[in-house]
């Protein structure tokens, strides 16, 4: 990989062995990675170099590891991978709720890690195009004053503002607005949608679509595209339209 294209990962992780394995293993797959031990030397590091994605264990000895990410995502839109080793439901909730863009279980295969980064980096990499060009190029649903480009797996509004989704909200949103006025239970959700494990809970699916509705609802309380229905699961209310 030429020096000048390299990407910069942090590995956030107080245990120093998880910490040399995966400076040692990513190095070797031609990234540039730097670690740190504590959130110090986390931000000491966003403060002095681009970084290009973070990997980021949620439980760190002296630190809270969800109020670093929480932090994290407020001053940067790189992706983020949570890496842990428990895994019982509350962990992959507070992972999601974080915006994290993947998620990671101790142990790991290596193997399986770097291909999850590099798909992170390369969708992370697409370039935003304008409202007015992408219709030509790539292949777009559009609902209320928003376009979905399902080329690039973006979303993006009227005036241009590109909203941040997941992997998981938007193989969520894709799945719900290829078949408006359809209802779909959690399991099918899930089953539908390429951006969520298949070992997840029906929580999941609740905090994502809670998410989405942040984002893309003018009153998430009352939403007018993303609809409850009670006892059943969830639908999208259309108009959505191709061009």
């Amino acid at each position: 990989m030429n020096e000048k294209n390299k990407k910069t990962l942090l590995v956030v992780d107080d245990d120093q062995d998880i910490r040399l394995l995966l400076c040692d293993a990513l190095s070797q797959k031609g990234y540039c990675v730097l670690e740190a031990e504590t959130g110090e030397q986390m931000w000491s590091h966003l403060q002095q170099t681009q970084v290009d994605l973070l990997l980021m264990d949620l439980y760190l000895r002296e630190e809270d590891g969800l109020h670093l990410a929480r932090e994290v995502r407020e001053h940067f839109s790189f992706p983020i991978m949570m890496l842990t080793g428990k895994g019982d439901e509350t962990d992959r909730i507070l992972g999601l709720e974080l915006a994290a863009d993947d998620y990671m279980m101790k142990p790991f295969n290596l193997r399986e890690l770097a291909a999850r980064i590099y798909a992170l980096l390369r969708r992370s990499a697409q370039q935003v195009p304008s409202v007015e060009n992408i219709a030509e190029a790539h292949e777009c649903l559009y609902f209320g004053h928003w376009t979905l480009d399902l080329v690039a797996r973006q979303l993006i509004h009227q005036k241009g503002e590109q909203v941040v989704l997941t992997l998981g909200e938007f193989s969520l949103l894709e799945a719900l607005i290829h078949h408006p006025g359809r209802v779909f239970t959690r399991e099918q959700l899930i089953d539908q949608s390429r951006g969520i494990e298949s070992d997840v809970f029906d929580r999941t699916v609740d905090v994502l679509i809670l998410r989405l509705r942040r984002k893309i609802e003018s009153n998430p309380k009352t939403p007018e595209f993303i609809k409850t229905q009670r006892g059943l699961g969830y639908f999208f209310q259309g108009p959505v339209r191709k061009r």
